[in-house]
């Protein structure tokens, strides 16, 4: 069975080749780290942890590169307006390193909460300029750039006549429209789609190094060039981010590194689609966006209620990468109920004792799953398969099926495989703090059995009952009883 990943370059599912197997070099456009993480900020990150974590069950070794933007990125466009750390360092009279140290470590507490695990190398752009200023130079020796007022901007229309520009997202230079340069505040440019590598720093500009050109800083686009083949080589396997970074963001860096090494540096471009609300984009910019912690403690007037971690994941999981998918409340808590009955019928597989025979057929679950994931990442076909099995786990709970002991331990191992190690989602078992919450509750629930025996129906209907009161669901069963919340 082959992984097909969607390349973004070629348009169409390409059977994945790495360029020097088993090692697979992975990097992916990391935030611009001047506010709180959104839900728009956990679509690429989840989405590329599922790749990270399936390559890596595939016996990869792979080297994941996640970049952390904390210069250059400007506010209005890739070259024009103040630079969004430092406009929210001179607005809260902080350094800009105490802005980007604040959201970074945010940001790494909302990814943990997702269960998104960490990259093999996260670098800064800031600490990156001297690699930035050295791959300018190339670009300049090659020709396909040029200095202007102490700036330094890519030649866009020289490129062209050579290479491609435009390839990855479909554009054609002809046909983008050029505006009056005086009129964009873009004298310094011969052409408007010429975009900067180096910027000479106004003398209010609080983010500013030393280069052969100005005192000034890198543009938005260089840093992931500098820093991927830093990193993972002049040729290197996937490069994955938004679908809003195609143009201009992932295009400059083709041009960029045609420009500097004479060759593309990337295998496999992938691209995750958008979250949207009403139709729109979410993001900072349209003001339509929603906080990771406010999604986790429900402080939001779009949303009903407070939802976990494990639910957002979940219901990102559930539309596949490359489409589209429309944020509301509502869709949250179908989410929510859902991955409760998945992971309901997990908890009762983990209970079940096996018969002699097998009267269900779960052969082949672990086949379909693998098929769905070599299939661009299909995971709703993979949570598909998943639910199907579920009905066989009830009916096996509820005693009308049975499952031998080698048909258990392998659905043990496919629910195991699929729902933890490559869906990524928690279970109680799998945090100690949940652990410690749920012995505490069987310990109540326990007590209000002992209880029933002695026929101490007055407490064991005021735990029943306050339990209910907090949320919780039970059910007495023949063996017991059963719990949720």
């Amino acid at each position: 069975m082959e992984l097909q990943i969607y390349n973004t370059l070629t348009r169409r599912k390409e059977i994945f080749k790495p360029i020097n197997a088993p090692h697979v070099g992975l990097y992916v456009c990391g935030p611009t780290v001047y506010g709180d993480a959104h839900l728009g900020h956990a679509r690429p990150a989840i989405t590329f942890d599922i790749l990270f974590r399936f390559l890596t069950y595939l016996g990869y070794k792979v080297r994941y590169v996640r970049n952390i933007t904390d210069v250059g990125h400007l506010e209005h466009d890739a070259d024009e307006g103040e630079d969004k750390i430092a406009k929210k360092a001179r607005l809260e009279q902080l350094e800009p390193m105490e802005v980007v140290q604040h959201y970074l470590i945010r940001y790494h507490n909302a990814m943990s909460a997702l269960n998104v695990l960490p990259p093999s190398i996260e670098p800064h752009a800031s600490g990156h300029i001297i690699e930035q200023i050295e791959f300018i130079k190339k670009i300049l020796d090659a020709g396909f750039a040029y200095i202007s007022e102490g700036s330094v901007y890519f030649d866009v229309e020289k490129y062209n006549k050579q290479f491609h520009y435009g390839k990855l997202s479909g554009r054609n230079i002809d046909e983008l429209l050029e505006t009056t340069r005086k009129l964009d505040g873009q004298e310094e440019k011969r052409r408007s789609i010429d975009f900067a590598l180096w910027k000479k720093a106004a003398p209010e500009h609080i983010m500013h190094w030393p280069s052969p050109w100005s005192e000034g800083f890198p543009g938005w686009h260089l840093e992931c060039s500098a820093m991927g083949t830093k990193y993972l080589g002049e040729t290197f396997d996937i490069h994955g981010g938004g679908m809003d970074l195609m143009f201009p963001h992932h295009e400059c860096e083709i041009a960029q590194s045609c420009a500097a090494l004479g060759h593309e540096t990337v295998k496999y471009w992938m691209h995750n689609n958008m979250i949207t609300i009403n139709g729109q984009k979410m993001g900072k910019s349209l003001g339509n966006f929603i906080t990771l912690d406010e999604f986790f403690n429900g402080n939001h007037k779009l949303l009903s209620k407070a939802f976990s971690p494990m639910t957002i994941r979940f219901f990102i999981l559930q539309a596949h990468y490359r489409s589209t998918v429309d944020f509301s409340s509502e869709a949250l808590e179908a989410s929510e109920k859902g991955l409760a009955r998945l992971l309901e019928a997990y908890s009762r597989l983990k209970k079940i004792s096996p018969a002699k025979t097998s009267s269900v057929d779960v052969k082949g679950l672990k086949e379909k799953c693998l098929e769905a994931m070599c299939d661009d990442l299909n995971t709703p076909i993979v949570i598909s398969h998943l639910f199907d099995a579920s009905k066989a786990i009830n009916s096996i709970h509820d005693g009308k099926e049975t499952i031998s002991a080698e048909d258990l331990n392998e659905l043990l191992e496919v629910f195991k495989t699929f729902i933890e190690d490559i869906l990524g989602i928690k279970t109680s078992e799998g945090n100690s703090n949940n652990d410690a919450y749920q012995k505490a509750i069987d310990l109540l629930l326990n007590i209000r059995l002992e209880a029933k025996r002695n026929k101490d129906w007055a407490t064991s209907d005021k735990i029943r009952d306050e339990l209910t009161a907090l949320g919780f669901s039970i059910k007495d069963t023949k063996d017991g009883f059963e719990w949720q919340l």
